[in-house]
């Protein structure tokens, strides 16, 4: 893949790689700073950088995306435009998730690599700092999204400032990883475009997204480089979003945000912007905001959430359902989807300080995110339904690659998602092996985090070295540990257990009262000092709501953090004819997916079927379960997340003379 853009080197190199503007009240430790060593996430990010990005690299040179860029350089009346209008975008998205992994893997050949197609993507940009190849590469007729001006159809399909948001996410990741200002610069110059032309001043225009991700992305490029009317830009998209024109739930438009109290429409679209409102909320402390996006997640999580942390009920729009609306087989829980929950939650973090976003930012990676990409990091699903007759496989890509390439940007993010700061405090966050070194109170601190989580939930942290005289460290005891399957009553445990944990200081155990979720141990550290985590993992039965009809009669299996499911390949039976009992005595056992380790779940249940006079008949089977991201890895069939414990709720095998 290395060979086919010529390879340009025309980057500056900036090491000053700090965040001047005004931060979060707690403060993420950036990817930069975390080196996982993890068995588990080591799998996935090395799945990643050895397949999954160069396949969408691949992909890219394949659907003529670097080629867009190429006709935008030297426009031309005779050049069709076609595909999407957000095709830059995959480009973008692809460069964001190297750079992550360059961060962990120097590779000159892959910077070298990116560095050529930068060069490409700055020659299509336009004096003044547009870059939008949809229009650019034939002005006269350009794609047929765009409009016949810019920003004309912005709030449609024309995905301008769509482009513009994937574009800053790209280069911050690119600049912070490498330090090199080629693409942060071209971004720069498109967002001070969009700064300059969009307004109520005079000679601009009023318009908003058609489809959010610039709002959180020029949050993030005030964050890099200080410049207060990035916030300020992003800000007046909130504030305008609902009283232009166009008026549309699909899109967020129908009220403006400061009013708006439920999760509707696109549910990516949505996952974004509520993403744009917890950064201005926490960048600026505007109180309103604040309140806005308090209501719209209580909204999500008490109503709208899959038991795998999937948001997006119905395939109508991609969008979210009404309250308690979550069909299983027909659930759309798109992948970019997953991904934009995450980024809500952690965000509502660093806003608020509270573990149960974490519990929910948790549930959404190890489940509805990682189910969206085979363990090869070669095959993909679009939505991640709860269950299936067998209509449901991964595929290699798609004509709108959104999730393939999210997938690739994200994946190699999951560092910086481990760890925050907020004064002398550090919040340890996610449970994986790896070393962090980072600065606490202005003074070094290299820690060390040993685990075989999510498998099982002992967890070794180590001072390795230390120059600061003392800090405050502090546990998540996920919400799985204390009873509390996600925050609010959609969910709940129904199998009577107590889980516990224990926290030891150099051998000897320590009492806390939890705060928030979190477990504080404050101390002055030396290098050597060790604190071992141990939480209880057992086997879990969820019942949902009763309002949740679609669940009704059925429960679901988790352990630790992971979702589990029945699925045909395990089972000599019909998963979706079993019938669980009201103590099913699960135990979790060693196994494999496809050669990958797993623990699978194991009972006696029954299998319920008709016999030859149609007559309901059952019979004693072993029920096998795996974890809900590995499924459809070995052919189509049957799978089903929420299992029947009434009789009303199986769909019996049907009478076979065989």
């Amino acid at each position: 893949m290395f060979t086919a853009v010529a390879v340009l080197l025309l980057t500056s190199s900036d090491k000053q790689r700090s965040l001047p503007g005004r931060g979060y009240p707690i403060s993420p430790v950036d990817f930069t700073s975390v080196k996982v060593t993890d068995a588990f996430w080591g799998q996935r990010l090395k799945a990643s950088r050895e397949v999954t990005i160069p396949l969408a690299f691949s992909k890219c040179e394949e659907t003529g995306r670097y080629d867009n860029f190429v006709k935008a350089a030297h426009p031309s009346p005779d050049y069709k435009v076609g595909g999407y209008s957000f095709d830059d975008t995959d480009v973008y998205k692809t460069i964001e998730g190297a750079s992550y992994v360059l961060q962990t893997y120097p590779d000159k050949k892959l910077e070298a690599y990116i560095d050529s197609v930068l060069t490409i993507v700055a020659s299509a940009q336009e004096a003044d700092g547009y870059l939008y190849t949809a229009r650019t590469m034939n002005p006269a007729h350009p794609h047929e999204w765009a409009g016949e001006h810019r920003w004309e159809k912005v709030e449609e399909l024309s995905h301008e400032f769509y482009n513009l948001g994937h574009m800053v996410e790209g280069a911050v990741a690119h600049y912070r990883a490498t330090g090199k200002r080629n693409f942060l610069d071209i971004a720069i110059r498109y967002a001070d475009c969009v700064c300059r032309e969009i307004g109520e001043g005079e000679g601009q225009v009023v318009r908003v997204p058609g489809h959010q991700i610039a709002e959180m992305a020029l949050c993030k490029l005030y964050l890099v480089t200080g410049e207060r009317k990035y916030l300020d830009q992003a800000k007046f998209f909130l504030d305008h979003r609902g009283k232009t024109e166009n008026r549309d739930a699909y899109n967020q438009t129908h009220l403006p945000v400061l009013e708006q109290d439920e999760a509707v429409g696109h549910a990516v679209r949505a996952a974004y912007m509520y993403s744009g409102m917890a950064d201005v909320a926490a960048l600026t402390g505007d109180k309103d905001y604040i309140d806005a996006i308090d209501r719209i997640w209580e909204n999500i999580v008490g109503k709208k959430l899959y038991i795998t942390g999937g948001i997006g009920a119905t395939n109508m729009g991609e969008a979210f359902g009404a309250d308690y609306e979550l069909p299983n087989m027909s659930a759309y829980c798109e992948t970019c989807a997953a991904i934009g929950n995450v980024y809500v939650n952690h965000r509502m973090f660093l806003l608020h300080g509270d573990s149960k976003y974490y519990d929910v930012l948790e549930r959404t990676l190890y489940n509805g995110l990682l189910s969206g990409v085979s363990l090869q990091g070669d095959a993909f699903f679009y939505p991640n339904p709860l269950e299936s007759a067998g209509q449901h496989d991964r595929k290699p890509w798609f004509g709108c690659a959104c999730c393939p390439s999210n997938i690739c940007r994200f994946i190699p993010s999951v560092p910086g998602y481990v760890y925050a700061l907020k004064d002398n405090d550090l919040y340890v966050n996610l449970y994986m092996s790896n070393t962090m070194t980072q600065k606490i109170g202005g003074k070094d601190v290299v820690l060390r985090q040993e685990t075989s989580y999510p498998w099982n939930g002992d967890v070794e942290i180590f001072i390795d070295r230390t120059a600061a005289k003392e800090f405050s460290m502090k546990l998540r005891i996920p919400g799985w540990v204390r009873g509390e399957v996600v925050h609010g009553d959609l969910y709940s445990y129904a199998d009577g257990k107590t889980l516990g944990y224990k926290v030891m200081v150099n051998g000897e155990e320590v009492k806390a009262n939890l705060d928030k979720g979190y477990f504080t141990i404050s101390r002055k550290w030396k290098k050597g000092d060790k604190v071992s985590l141990h939480l209880d993992m057992e086997p879990r039965i969820v019942v949902a709501n009763e309002k949740v009809e679609a669940d009704r009669g059925r429960v679901a299996v988790e352990r630790g953090p992971l979702v589990y499911c029945a699925e045909w390949p395990d089972n000599s039976f019909p998963v979706r004819s079993v019938l669980v009992g009201p103590d099913p005595g699960m135990v979790a056992v060693p196994g494999d997916v496809m050669g990958y380790p797993v623990r699978k779940i194991a009972t006696i249940a029954q299998s319920v079927s008709y016999d030859r006079t149609g007559r309901l008949a059952v019979k004693d089977v072993k029920l096998t379960l795996i974890p809900y991201y590995a499924w459809c890895h070995r052919g189509s069939g049957e799978m089903a997340v929420w299992l029947p414990r009434t009789v009303q709720a199986t769909r019996p095998e049907t009478f076979n003379e065989k």
